[in-house]
């Protein structure tokens, strides 16, 4: 279509089939080809049927050679007969395989200009058609641009071969790292033995009632994510100020009270131990956004020029506004804008391909309870917030209902919802003179 409309579709014949030559001359690069370059990359059909081939060749440890290429075609039905001709051409072609990935890089490029030209007609498409408002075509402009940028296509339909090859190499990535759970450590192990750490595209749900601790539990997290395992983190405070955030991260870095912190009554000591952590904490990547009216799309907006953003945090779910929205509600559109919302906020995750940690506030009719423990049905405005959630805890402490209980500090996280596996209930322990939380199975002047 292109060619009959005047425009020079963007692609390499050579570079293509240089790869293909490089492979069939010397399989024992097809490891690193295969880590640079897909089959969706290639433009011409049968160098693409080939790749493929090859690639689910090398996924399987089937061997790499002319005729067992040829017969797998045969056998996927992509067979056709000038394909041994073909092979052999694109082997007298290629003058070496030393210089494959350059001949991958080149592929990839034409790939990427097609897929840009793409999404700009589309986003032309977009435009004049006059389906929508600004906003939303600027936001699906973004989304596109930013999926190719991620080097991925914004939906689609996939073979299930290539899904296949995805989920295969994640195992096998897990497998090799030797570690208990896919997902980044909460810094909880109880928790991540639960809930298999924070893992890509999940929306965890926080949820509690005021005064629980969600926003400590919560940069617990981020600050273990960022200091201990050098993650890139987001912090969105929509209640907070950046400065109140900091200084908490401080009081749990440092094991100083919150309290000395506020009013500056520092021994010398809990000084060297404050700058220390400063010094720690300022070289980690975690960004805070304190402003109170971003939408999802503001957020991510800003996510989306992060380079290898690895956790989003947002405190909390009801102060967000809807696109465009003010803030005065029925609490019938208010119901509605909150699940939209939450719609949102699993749709940003999924896209980022990251963690996304929501908090949010529960209604009061645990109050009215016996056992005040948190329920999914106390969620606020829940419609559809318990439903878009991957994981949804539910926080609780004993000892801010009940002044004579035997152990105050005791607290609950419980797993209300786990789409990967078991609920239940995780002991922590509840640390407020830092405004913090640690594992039940350490103390916290141990952890690291």
């Amino acid at each position: 279509m292109d060619e009959l409309l005047g425009k020079k579709v963007p692609f390499s014949s050579q570079a293509e089939q240089a790869v293909i030559g490089s492979i069939l001359i010397d399989p024992d690069c097809v490891p690193a080809v295969m880590e640079a370059l897909r089959a969706d990359e290639f433009y011409g059909k049968l160098n693409r049927e080939i790749y493929d081939t090859v690639s689910n060749m090398f996924a399987y440890g089937v061997t790499i050679d002319p005729v067992t290429i040829l017969n797998q075609m045969r056998v996927r039905g992509v067979y056709q007969d000038n394909c041994e001709q073909y092979l052999a051409e694109v082997m007298r072609m290629t003058p070496t395989a030393a210089n494959v990935l350059e001949y991958a890089a080149i592929v990839r490029d034409r790939a990427l200009l097609r897929r840009l030209g793409e999404a700009a007609d589309e986003i032309n498409a977009m435009v004049y058609e006059g389906s929508g408002e600004a906003d939303a075509a600027l936001e699906a402009a973004e989304r596109k641009i930013y999926a190719l940028r991620q080097g991925r296509n914004v939906g689609g339909l996939l073979p299930i071969s290539s899904v296949v090859q995805t989920v295969f190499d994640n195992l096998t990535e897990a497998a090799v790292s030797g570690k208990k759970f896919p997902g980044i450590s909460t810094g909880l192990p109880d928790l991540d033995r639960m809930i298999l750490g924070l893992n890509k595209s999940e929306l965890i749900l926080i949820a509690a009632r005021p005064g629980m601790g969600k926003t400590s539990i919560a940069l617990n997290m981020a600050l273990y994510a960022g200091m201990n395992l050098g993650k890139t983190v987001a912090i969105f405070s929509l209640e907070m100020s950046r400065e109140q955030l900091v200084s908490r991260l401080l009081s749990r870095a440092a094991l100083i009270p919150s309290q000395n912190l506020m009013t500056g009554q520092l021994t010398d000591r809990q000084w060297k131990d404050v700058s220390d952590a400063a010094q720690m904490i300022s070289t980690t990547d975690i960004r805070i956004d304190d402003n109170p009216t971003l939408t999802v799309s503001d957020m991510n907006a800003q996510c989306r020029r992060i380079q290898n953003l690895d956790l989003v945090v947002i405190d909390y779910l009801q102060l967000m506004q809807s696109a465009g929205s003010g803030h005065s509600w029925s609490n019938e559109s208010r119901t509605q804008a909150v699940s939209d919302i939450s719609r949102m906020l699993k749709i940003m995750a999924k896209e980022l391909n990251v963690p996304v940690i929501c908090l949010s506030q529960l209604s009061r009719a645990n109050e009215s309870r016996q056992d005040k423990r948190p329920m999914l049905s106390d969620l606020r405005e829940s419609g559809a917030i318990e439903q878009d959630a991957d994981v949804v805890i539910g926080l609780y402490r004993d000892g801010y209902y009940n002044r004579e209980s035997e152990n105050p500090n005791l607290a609950e996280a419980i797993v209300l919802k786990n789409r990967k596996g078991a609920t239940g209930t995780v002991p922590l322990n509840w640390l407020p003179e830092y405004t913090s939380f640690s594992s039940v199975e350490r103390r916290y002047d141990d952890e690291g």
